[in-house]
Parts: structure tokens; C-alpha cells; sequence
């Protein structure tokens, strides 16, 4: 344990020392990984759909601000699925604006979730995301992680309903627009995602607020059991066609990386917690103060030994000779 918190203060330093390099490196992946994804799905539009047009791209989004990262992103997948049906492109479109305004309205802090949402349900641990967003986020997290997750699915749906929406070119354009609507709305899997994922980041952050002792572990636990028994009961209620063997392994992964979460950002000693009371003229005051746990880095010292050098016998027997010399001359 000692040596995790030291890696934990090396890394808190190294990040706090190199942070202006670190940042636009991490806007940089971030944006690769979530065009390269996209690119992957759909890759309907042959210009864009180019690993150098994906350098480019995101060597200009490592120096702009963290919203444009997701403005490009919805340009790439606009343009893929414009290249597909102008009809489609339209109901994205409107989809895309509509989370747009919930977006900046409530959460417009919440960037890279909207961002790894869907990159973490393409990895198979999509659950990771309501849990530590109830961990390190507020209520209004449930805005961008629906918002991640509705990409996520508006995605999916286009990539499976290709050869369907290729083959009714000849029809009537309401048609067209009837069938994309109707395929999202009635999708009931991403309804019950989206509602089980704000259950379980509202329950996980409203227990790691209590003041009770392992608050975060009681959160991570309570989080991940009401996560799977939400998700199960949405299979068996709507028929969402959900892996029950997913679901399990996916949320113990989801608390693992929650543990991890929780030791570099609330790791405390509740062996020597302390309750203070205190008062002034108007209130009587009851404070709970628990320790930090905090390990600091050995500091290496670096020790400079100046050696002397030696002189010659040749050289000694001289300077003997010239003293005997001057010894003499005096008197």
C-alpha cells in the first residue's frame, strides 16, 4: 500500500509539473480515438473517412477547447450519414441540436462524457460511466451521459439499418422519415439504458455525500448491484435483449475502475477520524474530520565528493629543492 501511494503522489506531481503538455496531448487522443470510432461505424463519406484527415483533424482539436472536440465529432457523423440519406442526416440533425440544448444548458462542463460514453460502450463497459460520474459529478451528469448514450445507440442503429435505407432510395421521402424515426423512438433498449444509468448515477451520488464511514465504497457497491438489477429488469419488462453475462462482468469492471477512481480521488484513514464542537453567539457547530491518507515521495539527494589531486613524488622532490633553494638564499 505504501508504494501505491507513492506512485500516486509521483503521478500527482508529474501531471501538476508537465500539465501544459499533458493537456493538449489528452485533447489529442481523445479526439483520434473518437473520430477513428466513428470513422470505423459508418465510413460512408470516402474524404473524411482517412487516417490523415483524423490527424489533422485532431491535432486541431488538441489546441481548441474541449466543446469543439464534440462539435466535430457530430460533423463527422453528420457528414458519414448525409453520404448515406439526406433524410437520415436531417433526423440526426434535429437529434444532435436537441442534446445540443440540454447539453450547454445543464452540464456544458461534462465534456469528455459525452465523449467516452460512447467509446466505453463500443469497449464493452459502458456501467464505468453512471458510477464514476456519481462519484466525481452532480445530478446534472444525468444530461451528458444520456447524451452519450443516445449517440451511442443513434449510431448503432444507423450502422444496422444500412442495407434497409440504401434499398428504399426509390421510395417517398415521409417514407424514409418515418422509418428512421420510428426506429429510434422504439428503441427500447436505449430507453431502459438511458433511465437505469440515471438511477444508478443519482443513487451513487447521493450515498457518497452521506457522512458515514466508506461512503465511496458503499456507493460503488449499492451503484453496481442497482445497475444490474435495473438493467434485468428492463429485460424482462421490455424485452431489451440484454447479455446477462455482459451486464455482470461489465459492471465488476465498472467497480474496479470506481475503486481506482475512489484512491486518487477521495482516500482517507477512517481509523483517525475526529469529531470536533465548537460554538460562537448564534450557532453550536459539529464538525467530522477525517485524514487524508498521504505518503510523501523520498527525496533523492545527490552527494558531491571534491577529491584532491595528487601530486607527483617528481613534482613533491621539487618543490622540496626549490624550498631548499630559497631556504639557503635567505640566509
Amino acid at each position: 500500500m505504501t508504494s501505491l501511494l507513492v506512485a500516486k503522489q509521483y503521478i500527482k506531481k508529474f501531471y501538476g509539473k508537465y500539465e501544459v503538455y499533458l493537456m493538449p496531448l489528452w485533447k489529442f487522443m481523445l479526439a483520434f480515438i473518437s473520430l477513428m470510432l466513428i470513422n470505423g461505424k459508418l465510413g460512408f463519406m470516402e474524404r473524411i473517412d482517412k487516417t490523415t484527415a483524423v490527424l489533422v483533424v485532431s491535432l486541431m482539436c488538441s489546441f481548441m477547447p474541449m466543446n469543439f472536440i464534440i462539435i466535430i465529432a457530430a460533423a463527422f457523423v453528420l457528414l458519414h450519414v448525409y453520404a448515406l440519406s439526406l433524410e437520415c442526416a436531417v433526423v440526426m440533425l434535429a437529434a444532435f441540436l436537441l442534446m445540443f440544448l440540454l447539453y450547454f444548458r445543464f452540464s456544458p462542463k461534462d465534456t469528455v462524457v459525452v465523449l467516452l460514453t460512447p467509446i466505453c460502450f463500443w469497449m464493452h463497459i459502458p456501467y464505468a460511466i453512471p458510477i464514476a460520474m456519481g462519484l466525481l459529478g452532480t445530478p446534472a451528469s444525468v444530461v451528458s451521459v444520456g447524451c452519450g448514450t443516445v449517440v451511442y445507440y443513434l449510431i448503432a442503429y444507423v450502422n444496422e439499418s444500412t442495407t434497409t435505407l440504401i434499398s428504399m432510395e426509390a421510395e417517398e421521402i415521409t417514407a424514409k422519415f418515418r422509418f428512421i424515426i420510428d426506429g429510434i423512438l422504439d428503441n427500447r433498449a436505449m430507453v431502459v439504458t438511458i433511465g437505469a444509468f440515471a438511477v444508478t448515477l443519482i443513487l451513487v451520488y447521493l450515498i457518497r455525500k452521506l457522512s458515514v464511514d466508506h461512503s465511496w465504497t458503499i456507493a460503488i457497491i449499492a451503484g453496481s448491484l442497482v445497475n444490474i438489477m435495473l438493467l434485468l429488469v428492463g429485460d424482462l419488462m421490455f424485452d431489451t435483449n440484454v447479455a446477462i453475462g455482459g451486464v455482470i462482468l461489465g459492471t465488476a469492471a465498472a467497480a474496479l475502475i470506481a475503486v481506482v477512481i475512489q484512491f486518487f480521488a477521495f482516500n482517507v484513514d477512517y481509523s483517525r477520524t475526529e469529531k470536533v464542537q465548537f460554538e460562537d453567539d448564534e450557532y453550536y457547530y459539529y464538525v467530522k474530520a477525517v485524514p487524508k491518507v498521504t505518503m510523501a515521495t523520498p527525496e533523492h539527494k545527490v552527494k558531491k565528493i571534491n577529491q584532491q589531486k595528487k601530486t607527483r613524488p617528481s613534482q613533491r622532490s621539487g618543490e622540496g629543492r626549490k624550498m631548499g633553494n630559497s631556504k639557503t638564499s635567505d640566509q
